[in-house]
């Protein structure tokens, strides 16, 4: 059974910086086709970083590609999200998602077939 789980969500001042982790446990996954999203209340999710792995690329929300660094392990169990000089605007909840190998990786795609149950990151000014 796959699951995946996030942590590293806090409340902090613009301009501030946060580490996202998520825990991934299970072994449908394909560790090279992972990313993050984040939900407003009342909106939809929005793919803010993924992992693509054939060619190996990353894709970031362009709001955030200078600021956000995806990265994982060695071992792809652990998938981090840095969050730089954050803004208002990155107030949300944060979840990661992973691939089953069965599926294809889409550049930029935000299907996954994975999700964990998210971080709450809040930044005020």
């Amino acid at each position: 059974q796959v699951q995946l789980v996030e942590s590293g969500g806090a409340s902090v001042q613009v301009g501030g910086s946060l580490i996202l982790s998520c825990a991934v446990t299970g072994n449908d996954i394909n560790s090279a086709c992972m990313g993050w999203f984040r939900r407003v209340p009342g909106k939809e999710r929005i793919l803010v970083a993924k992992f693509h792995p054939s060619p190996t690329r990353t894709y970031y929300l362009p709001s955030v590609e200078d600021r956000f660094s995806l990265s994982r392990d060695q071992a792809g169990s652990t998938l981090y999200l840095q969050m730089n000089n954050l803004k208002p605007e990155d107030t949300a909840e944060y979840s990661c998602a992973a691939q089953a190998p069965s599926r294809p990786c889409i550049f930029g795609s935000p299907d996954f077939t994975y999700w964990g149950q998210g971080t709450q990151v809040t930044v005020s000014s």
